[in-house]
């Protein structure tokens, strides 16, 4: 039976569920294939350290990537470094070489994937990232092929599993974000440091790639609004509740009459939607379509071997297509070129908005407020306050009528230097349209 070959640069958790799969599921992957997919190479620094499957049979095990690259009998490599900066070079020695890659990397492909697929296409060779987003959910393929012929007028996501987990848990459990981190730190859910995570730069990567995908469009990820979840607080999610909403860190990309609108930042949405049930640190993507109209897309975001499974779905794609030799590739990208994004900046967007306070109380404070928010032209549309057992630090919520987020923003600049404020407002947007 003929086979073909792949080579494996990177035995992290995704390299090692991957490895473990191919392993385990070998007889069903041959079934589906109708030919074996056989690892002959694999390349990591501790490779020594690293037990292969029995099954895989004779394998070169090499602490050299360029080993993995020019052994002639790989095929298809399969990048699972992560990083912009070795990945890279791995992935365009492999292109040179005439090999196909599989990757699983958001970071640089949200940077260059565009410039490394046109590579491709001229190298006559093919490029899959199916595992770079969402690793346990076939988001590219449905944008991909599963709903191509549908135009999307907006994409939502909780992109995130970690920032996720600590948000539904500090819902849970009205613990603040410093210990849930903690706890996520311990079970591998949060890096050492966690700011790619709960900063939004993972999710903004993200964002980047799903929105090339939904629209068309080339995207710098720096091209996207973000902010992260760090002055979420349990307080914000009593609040929440009382308004029966809830809060999420929410990739966004609408398409507006000014053009497409793209952000990664935490919102409140209302607690009856689907969204607003994803727990944990699973992922989920809601697509609006103009003719499909809305789908719903949920799984695990990340873990050795959900993503492993994209991973190995991507080196079955590629293996068919080289067995089949066709010449006639789908682009990772879902266009046959992507056109150049135009920035439009959130501030033009209008929402209805959450603006939390702390303060030293004294007479006067609601009416002070109220007058910067009548001077932007914005209008109150409720005042909160839960019980509170000190004057001095008192917590209070001023929700506001759907205005533009530059007059949110002017207002929360002017009311930061009150001197009755212990802290800056905190101003979330109401998501109102999911």
């Amino acid at each position: 039976m003929q086979e073909v070959r792949v080579g494996i640069v990177g035995l992290g958790n995704v390299g090692s569920g991957t490895l473990g799969i191919l392993a385990e599921n070998a007889a069903q992957i041959t079934l589906k294939l109708g030919f074996r997919l056989k690892v002959v190479a694999v390349c990591s620094r501790s490779v020594e350290a690293k037990t292969m499957p029995p099954s895989l049979g004779v394998v070169l095990k090499t602490a050299d990537w360029r080993e993995v690259v020019a052994h002639p009998d790989v095929q298809i490599v399969a990048e699972l470094v992560g990083g912009t900066g070795v990945a890279r070079e791995i992935i365009d020695s492999a292109i040179a070489h005439g090999k196909s890659v599989v990757t699983a990397n958001k970071e640089l492909m949200a940077a260059c994937g565009p410039e490394i697929w046109d590579r491709a296409i001229q190298a006559g060779i093919n490029l899959a990232m199916e595992a770079s987003v969402c690793g346990g959910i076939p988001i590219h393929a449905v944008l991909r092929e599963g709903i191509s012929g549908d135009r999307i007028t907006a994409l939502y996501g909780i992109l995130n599993g970690t920032s996720n987990y600590i948000l539904t848990e500090m819902e849970k459990r009205g613990e603040p974000l410093a210990a849930i981190l903690t706890e996520a730190q311990a079970l591998g859910y949060a890096e050492a440091d966690p700011s790619a995570d709960i900063d939004g730069f993972d999710a903004r990567s993200k964002l980047a790639l799903l929105a090339a995908l939904a629209f068309g469009e080339k995207i710098t990820p720096a091209d996207i609004f973000v902010d992260g979840i760090r002055r979420i607080s349990p307080m914000d999610f009593q609040y929440a509740h009382t308004l029966k909403h809830t809060i999420r860190l929410v990739g966004a990309a609408r398409q507006t009459q000014e053009g497409l609108i793209l952000s990664v930042r935490p919102a409140l949405i209302p607690q009856s939607t689907i969204l607003a049930g994803v727990q944990g640190a699973y992922n989920a993507v809601w697509v609006k379509g103009a003719y499909g109209a809305d789908t719903f897309y949920y799984g695990r975001g990340a873990g050795p071997q959900p993503t492993g499974v994209a991973v190995v779905s991507d080196l079955m794609r590629v293996a068919r297509e080289i067995r089949g030799g066709s010449p006639e590739r789908v682009s990772p990208f879902a266009h046959e070129r992507l056109g150049e994004y135009q920035p439009v900046s959130v501030t033009v967007q209008k929402r209805a908005y959450y603006l939390r306070f702390r303060v030293d109380d004294r007479p006067g404070i609601i009416a002070k407020l109220a007058g910067i928010l009548a001077s932007k032209h914005i209008s109150l549309d409720s005042v909160l306050q839960e019980p509170c057992n000190t004057k001095h630090d008192l917590p209070f919520v001023i929700t506001v009528e759907p205005t533009s987020e530059q007059s949110v923003r002017d207002a929360v600049d002017e009311m930061a230097r009150l001197d009755f404020l212990r802290e800056a407002p905190l101003a979330l947007p109401m998501e109102t349209a999911l």
